[in-house]
């Protein structure tokens, strides 16, 4: 027989920390869930935990009062780092614990911080770690991963439907976004096309670069626009590829800039095309008019919330497969989508 799990009283919690997920696009997809927290305890003192990379991503949010690093490259990395971060976070005298993130060591870590009340999913055998064990059904996991973070906030009865997502960008960030325009040639008044070629830790995942080559040259003769190319410091040999292939060179800006910066020059872009990452859910919530391609992963669970936002997939017997290489050595799914296929959608949208 399953024990009823009590309900968390606002009114009773001084102090809450939100413990963040650790890529961007989950982050992205927190905010709903960030948002209703605030909404629910208004007269809390709220703390985010986050780890550097996600960090900008609630930088500028109206719906935390201060956000924790969790440096694990530094003062919080290994097995001792984690004990020092507990012993860091012991001295917030935080009431309770809402784990947005699903490992063992979210729960370790505010079990050892003294934390008394402690909320997440009842997965990575740390059941036993947590005040209040949410169950995860399957069903959960075939929603929308921003009704699979606000599913735990009904596991305490706070009930939420709305799913949009929230980003608030940094100023200084808008500004420097503003001088790499300009340093590149790129006035206000130019049409920017982004695209985001990577794709982490999956190829099965990741359109090849000599299409996004090819689409980029169509997409320049056929509306005049600007290139952009986007990706973190591992996509820099991405860009460069995708660069030599060109007829006119892009900006390639893959591994030259911040989260912040990247997010700021996204939200000036007429279009945004890219593979299932991180930044797509950066330019969903900005909503910025976006193509998101999808090979492997689940566009019903991750795909990009928004009006703005269209998916091109082609449907396989084994998609989603949810495998980072191909199996079938890449002959299907992402390969049988087409530059044509692509560039239909984001002529239309354009």
């Amino acid at each position: 027989m399953k024990m009823a799990i009590k309900p968390i009283k606002p009114e009773h919690i001084q102090h809450l920390l939100i413990r963040s997920t650790n890529w961007i696009g989950d982050a992205v997809m927190t905010t709903p869930a960030v948002r209703v927290i605030r909404k629910s305890f208004l007269n809390t003192h709220i703390s985010l935990l986050a780890k550097p990379w996600v960090a900008p991503v609630f930088k500028n949010s109206e719906h935390i009062d201060q956000l924790l690093i969790y440096d694990d490259e530094g003062r919080h990395k290994g097995i001792s780092g984690k004990f020092r971060l507990a012993r860091d976070l012991k001295k917030y005298h935080f009431d309770a614990a809402i784990l947005l993130q699903n490992a063992f060591e979210a729960a370790f870590i505010t079990f050892l911080a003294g934390i008394p009340l402690r909320v997440g999913y009842s997965r990575d055998a740390r059941q036993m770690l947590l005040t209040h064990a949410i169950p995860c059904s399957n069903n959960i996991k075939n929603e929308h991963q921003t009704k699979y973070y606000l599913n735990i906030l009904k596991g305490i009865e706070i009930e939420a439907e709305n799913q949009d997502l929230y980003l608030k960008l940094d100023q200084n960030d808008r500004y420097q976004a503003e001088q790499i325009l300009h340093e590149n040639g790129i006035s206000m008044d130019d049409a920017i096309v982004g695209i985001n070629p990577g794709a982490t830790f999956s190829t099965a995942n990741q359109w090849s670069y000599y299409r996004f080559a090819r689409l980029a040259d169509r997409l320049q003769t056929f509306a005049g626009s600007r290139v952009i190319i986007f990706g973190g410091p591992d996509d820099k040999e991405l860009g460069e590829r995708i660069s030599k292939r060109m007829l006119r060179p892009p900006i390639d800006l893959s591994g030259k800039t911040s989260l912040g910066e990247a997010m700021a020059l996204i939200e000036k872009c007429a279009i945004f095309i890219t593979n299932d990452s991180g930044l797509m859910h950066v330019a969903a919530a900005l909503n910025v008019p976006l193509v998101g391609i999808f090979g492997s992963t689940n566009p019903v669970a991750t795909g990009p919330l928004g009006i703005n936002s269209r998916v091109v997939q082609i449907p396989m017997e084994c998609s989603p497969c949810l495998k980072p290489e191909c199996p079938k050595d890449h002959l299907n799914c992402m390969a049988l989508i087409g530059v044509d296929m692509v560039f239909d959608v984001v002529k239309e949208m354009l």
